[in-house]
């Protein structure tokens, strides 16, 4: 009976096996899967005939695959896995007496039934075992070594004058360097930390909520109150050291199906200096929320500040070109600059071609007042727009935060692309030369000092996504430069002289893929960094899955879309986007340590799809709609909607293999990287909770101490981890109550002991577990 089953299973593996296989053949990939398809045919048919052959023929297919498996992928465990894990198994199950005394003989004297002769097939598993094993002892995508220890600035411009003990913007300081000065904290006693308080917000992730429902917010620590917002933008003040909430403010902001996103990533916080002690509203935190608004309140008592705006709110759709709810809202905390607050803010990607402007406003940070508005399809007109008068239609944004260097007289604004972002027809002069860039802004006026652009003629949502990172970089002659570090989407870190948008390290133009619908072009050359975490380029042989079966229909997946290598363009066939819109790097950016002149950052590798949908084929838009990024986005205006989403295989996992995040540091002052390790498990990624160390995505920023030790949340399991700055070698992890999507940072109390505050709240696109927690931790007493 058993090898009757046997031989069944063996005939359907092997037709499934065989049809794939040859599908995959006549589309121009392997033959591997179409051969052992017929191998496993003929083995049960033999197993049918209870013929002992059935065994020698199953161990060439053993042996076959083992040497196919090790000649694509080498010795990886996490590749040679899915390739060999079920051929494995059922050669186990070929040894056991239920299979070989069936195919064996009897004694004609004894009578005694003999088994079948194994010892090939039992080699050949063997074997095939042996080089499993010997490959778990091999990690072929990992990079080993040192971070420069030397103190190359031992007194660091860490931008702006906040107290070591302080965390006052939403990098820190208007530099964005994600660094704390504080050393109680190093990596001799890191991995001590314990849990001293946890706060819940009582915010949690509605049943009518947006998909994009995501906790990303970082605190601010301004003297001993954090100051923090949640996804439906509550504002929230609690005490430093003990966690307990000292006020809360709920704007009421609703739910709107249309919203992408709902989340808030900080709040703004402003002393006025001049103001007499005691005066309400002289300190002040500034909330931005998903409604398109941005209200006023005292720092210490929550209350509306009247004087500011329109009775404490500004209404951000003013001058827009249109008004329809939920396309247009405040991610971000704004910047604020001397007596101005900065404000930039998020549209819907692909709703339609008549979007909100991409305007960006400073007001009066006391008034509200306008002071000078900076809008990328009319950039020279910089004075406030005049009664009546409205901005540019669907102007490229910035949804992240801005940098600030008051010294240089400078704003620096990380520019998104103009959407639809998978069509560029009809784009102006002006759209191309800004769309995802950083430009530079006087802020006293608005003007435009120097723009750079990381992507041109984008079709492919690499909008610029992170703050970008000021740091002053000590040149081998002892000349310094202030710098400025962009972390991209598309893997590309720039360093660039902040003050022109000029090169540090060295950017060259590459040959990019051709092809583009009709109607539309594409850029001959596409710039790259000398500093790059950009991947090579997919070849079938990097389709994964669980089994060979899903890993099967991800080769044929990659063989019947279209893809050329990084930026190729988007297609009716579907195409390929490596990396993904979901960034190499995203809002979550980079740190740096302005002393040693190093930098940590957490790079994401996730393959994207992208298909045109001509408009006839687009249905309207469903009663119960809700908006999202990935899915059919109709693009309202335009002649094609788009389908996008990350490239999965059958069973829901990635079609390229991993690692998929990695932890890695880099000298800045040369442009080296020191090391690339896997960072993060599947524990939270499987059914049974396995800690396998693979490499898994992440979203959200990572922090430095002066301690020499980085944290960093941000994997889709739930785990805070600390690392040595030096090696990337992980020191310790705190288990999340929920997902960590979201950037820590550091303070200390008045008695001197330090803190390190994460948010567990969960991302509504990588699904990890929702939550509204606030935990901090610290040394044991």
């Amino acid at each position: 009976m058993a090898i009757t089953i046997t031989a069944i299973l063996f005939t359907l593996i092997g037709i499934a096996l065989a049809a794939g296989g040859g599908h995959l053949l006549m589309i121009g990939g392997s033959a591997y899967y179409l051969i052992t398809g017929i191998g496993f045919v003929l083995t049960a048919i033999l197993l049918f005939m209870r013929r002992p052959l059935a065994l020698s023929l199953y161990a060439v297919i053993v042996i076959g695959s083992l040497v196919w498996a090790v000649w694509e992928v080498g010795l990886d465990w996490w590749q040679l896995g899915p390739r060999g894990g079920v051929i494995i198994v059922l050669g186990i199950w070929l040894l056991t007496p239920w299979i070989r005394r069936p195919l064996g003989f009897s004694s004609p004297t004894t009578g005694f039934r003999y088994g079948a002769d194994v010892r090939p097939l039992a080699v050949s598993v063997c074997i095939a075992v042996l080089v499993a094993l010997v490959s778990m002892l091999f990690d072929p995508h990992d990079q080993s070594g040192d971070l420069p220890e030397e103190v190359v600035a031992a007194a660091p411009n860490l931008g702006g004058n906040v107290p070591p003990a302080d965390w006052h913007q939403y990098g820190r300081t208007p530099y964005g360097q994600r660094y704390s000065p504080l050393d109680q904290i190093n990596r001799e006693n890191v991995a001590k930390l314990t849990e001293v308080w946890r706060f819940q917000t009582g915010d949690v992730k509605l049943p009518d909520d947006v998909g994009e429902t995501t906790y990303q917010v970082t605190p601010l620590k301004v003297g001993n109150t954090l100051f923090l917002c949640t996804p439906h933008n509550w504002a929230i003040a609690l005490d430093a050291t003990t966690g307990k909430q000292i006020w809360k403010f709920d704007p009421n902001v609703g739910l709107n199906p249309d919203r992408q996103h709902q989340t808030c990533r900080g709040v703004s916080y402003y002393s006025d200096t001049a103001a007499a002690a005691g005066t309400p509203c002289a300190a002040r935190v500034y909330l931005p929320t998903s409604d398109a608004r941005l209200i006023a309140l005292d720092a210490g008592t929550g209350q509306i500040c009247e004087s500011f705006a329109d009775k404490g709110t500004l209404h951000l759709e003013a001058g827009m070109p249109f008004n329809p709810a939920g396309y247009y809202y405040s991610t971000s905390p704004p910047a604020i600059a001397g007596n101005k607050i900065i404000v930039g803010g998020a549209v819907n990607d692909n709703y339609s071609t008549q979007e909100q402007s991409g305007v960006i406003r400073a007001f009066d940070v006391n008034s509200g007042q306008l002071i000078w508005n900076w809008d990328s399809g009319n950039p020279t007109q910089t004075t406030p727009l005049p009664e009546g008068q409205k901005y540019t239609v669907n102007s490229p944004n910035s949804w992240s935060v801005f940098s600030v260097d008051e010294a240089l007289g400078l704003v620096y604004i990380p520019l998104g692309n103009q959407v639809p972002d998978q069509l560029g027809i009809g784009r102006s002069e002006n759209v191309e030369k800004y769309s995802s860039s950083i430009v530079a802004l006087d802020l006293n006026t608005g003007a435009d000092r120097w723009v750079k652009q990381f992507v041109h003629h984008d079709l492919w949502d690499m909008d610029v996504p992170a703050q970008p990172t000021l740091i002053d970089i000590k040149k081998p002659d002892n000349s310094t430069v202030p710098a400025l570090v962009g972390p991209t989407k598309q893997g590309d870190i720039y360093v660039l002289d902040r003050r022109t948008g000029e090169p540090i390290i060295p950017i060259t133009e590459e040959p990019a893929p051709t092809g583009a619908i009709a109607g539309d072009f594409t850029a001959p050359t596409q710039p790259t960094s000398g500093l790059s975490f950009k991947p090579p380029k997919l070849e079938e042989r990097n389709m994964w899955g669980v089994t060979i079966f899903d890993q099967m229909v991800c080769r044929i997946r990659y063989h019947s879309l279209r893809y050329d290598g990084r930026y190729t363009p988007p297609s009716l066939e579907g195409s390929i986007v490596y990396p993904g819109n979901f960034g190499t790097f995203n809002w979550g950016g980079v740190a740096v340590d302005p002393e040693r002149q190093v930098m940590f950052g957490m790079p994401t590798y996730l393959a994207f799809t992208s298909q045109l949908v001509p408009r006839d084929q687009v249905p309207p838009k469903g009663q119960d709609e809700k908006g999202s990024e990935q899915g059919l986005n109709r693009n309202d205006g335009a002649p094609y909607g788009v389908k996008m989403g990350p490239f999965l295989g059958p069973l829901q996992v990635p079609c390229q293999a991993p690692p998929w995040g990695y932890v890695t540091g880099v000298d800045l002052r040369t442009g080296e990287t020191a090391y690339k390790h896997k960072n993060g498990t599947v524990y939270d990624m499987t059914p049974l909770p396995l800690p396998f160390k693979i490499g898994v995505p992440g979203i959200g920023g990572p922090m430095i101490t002066k301690g020499g030790v980085a944290f960093l949340g941000a994997a889709v399991d739930d785990y805070l981890r600390a690392y040595d700055l030096t090696n990337g070698q992980q020191l310790w992890e705190a288990r999340l109550p929920a997902g960590g999507q979201a950037t820590p940072m550091s303070y200390a109390v008045e008695d001197g002991r330090q803190f390190v505050v994460m948010v567990a709240g969960g991302h509504g696109s990588v699904g990890t577990k929702p939550g509204d927690y606030v935990i901090a931790y610290a040394l044991p007493r």
